[in-house]
């Protein structure tokens, strides 16, 4: 088990296979792949559909962002990420419809993971999410984003994100990629199980 890497969500974007967009750099890419669920937002079905995870994220992490979901998507989870599902907000402005949609789609997923990177310290939206969610439903993780490529498992969160778990990647007993909860290096328990209120166990 290890944390996500800066890498290998950047990688995720890049072997993406999109027809007609070879050659284009990854933030294009990014742009074009992602962009595709937006029209299906735009009926009931999509304003109402529901999610395993509201990822928290900084805007200046959007690539990266972009990988993380794919590979979220990968496994089999769904991923709510605002630019692309409502792509009509505007996180440089913190209003109140804005939030208003937001607290709505908290609502609507069973988790929240706060993408913690070099850049979520100066977002505006982050520390609200995660406070608003885990109010009200008590399931908030923080999910790092390791700068480069070198896989560990560990992490120290610094002052309030401390108080959290943490995500990890990794296989379980059955060979399946699945996603842990970790309270240290030595605690932790597989994602679908701490969705039912199991605590982290120690190994």
């Amino acid at each position: 088990m290890a944390l996500f890497t800066e890498q290998q969500l950047i990688n995720r974007v890049s072997r993406q296979q999109i027809t007609g967009l070879a050659g284009y750099d990854m933030s294009r890419k990014a742009q074009v792949l992602l962009s595709k669920t937006r029209n299906f937002q735009n009926t009931p079905q999509g304003r109402l559909k529901s999610y395993d995870i509201f990822l928290s994220h900084s805007t200046n992490d959007a690539q990266k962002v972009a990988g993380l979901k794919l590979l979220l998507e990968d496994m089999g989870y769904s991923v709510y990420v605002d630019w692309i599902e409502d792509p009509q907000l505007d996180r440089t402005n913190v209003t109140k419809d804005t939030a208003a949609v937001l607290r709505g789609r908290m609502h609507t997923c069973r988790s929240l993971f706060y993408a913690f990177s070099e850049h979520s310290g100066g977002s505006k939206w982050m520390p609200w999410e995660l406070g608003y969610f885990d109010g009200i439903k008590q399931m908030a993780a923080v999910l790092p984003i390791r700068a480069g490529s070198t896989a560990s498992d560990s992490f120290q969160g610094t002052e309030y994100l401390g108080l959290y778990h943490y995500i990890t990647v990794g296989d379980d007993t059955t060979g399946r990629r699945g996603l842990w909860v970790r309270e240290s290096v030595t605690k932790y328990i597989v994602y679908e199980e701490w969705l039912k209120s199991s605590q982290p166990i120690q190994r």
